[in-house]
């Protein structure tokens, strides 16, 4: 899914408007260049990620694998926007996240992408359905509660939409947290070991969820994990080393 730099700028044309053009005509979802970082660690700088490059086509299923600490979450910070590199640059619907201030990086999520969290990370004081309403509501839809509540029934919770989070399963707060990734029909979707504490069994009902709304949207989803029943539903694997990128194909052991 790699596209050539255009040559030259005699034109004067900003290059990273001309990538976002290209990566636009090119179904390119997410372009990532050189990205790089580090903290400041009590024993020094910490290197987290090192040049890293990619790209992901629009409607792909990427998975992110890589021992405890390897930088899968952090990477998924800075692809969503959440932080900052320490160098290179990530494209996020053809959108240099580096020009955009902190307001222009949170209205980009809000219009384009979804987020799924290991934690499920529902409001406690909302229902299931008022979860789910809360991002069609902030983007101003008139219809927020309907389309809600069928992504509620999508998801086998229709009789459960006024049940607050502490009254669901484990199960049933992360099938309400996918409905709410996907309210809004969101262009990426980001989802950060969706499984990680759930048992086998709700898991693998989870996963399956997951795509098949990923299938029917056409959504790019972009998913960290170290599952690799999980990682093998993905079109590819992207993994991490002691901050290092590599590619090696899903091991097809799963439908998808």
């Amino acid at each position: 899914m790699r596209v050539d730099h255009e040559q030259g700028t005699g034109s004067g044309v900003d290059p990273s408007a001309r990538l976002a053009v290209n990566d636009s005509a090119n179904n390119i979802m997410i372009r990532v260049e050189d990205l790089g970082k580090q903290v400041v660690s009590p024993e020094g700088p910490l290197v987290i990620l090192t040049a890293v490059d990619f790209r992901i086509g629009r409607g792909e299923r990427v998975a992110v694998v890589g021992a405890s600490g390897s930088g899968k979450s952090t990477l998924l910070g800075l692809l969503a926007g959440l932080d900052a590199p320490s160098s290179g640059r990530v494209w996020l619907a053809g959108v240099d996240l580096g020009a955009l201030d902190e307001d222009g990086r949170a209205l980009l999520r809000a219009e384009r992408v979804g987020f799924v969290f290991q934690s499920f990370q529902l409001l406690p004081g909302l229902t299931a359905l008022e979860n789910v309403m809360l991002p069609l509501e902030l983007a101003g839809q008139a219809d927020a509660r309907r389309q809600a509540f069928e992504l509620l029934e999508r998801v086998g919770l229709g009789a459960r939409a006024r049940h607050y989070p502490a009254q669901l399963s484990g199960g049933e707060q992360q099938r309400v947290a996918i409905a709410r990734a996907f309210a809004g029909n969101p262009d990426v979707l980001f989802a950060d070991e969706p499984t990680g504490n759930l048992d086998q069994k709700t898991g693998h009902r989870i996963v399956e969820l997951l795509f098949a709304l990923n299938r029917e949207q056409g959504t790019t989803l972009v998913l960290v994990t170290h599952d690799t029943e999980l990682a093998a539903y993905c079109d590819r694997v992207l993994e991490l080393d002691d901050g290092r990128l590599s590619e090696r194909p899903p091991a097809r052991t799963a439908g998808g």
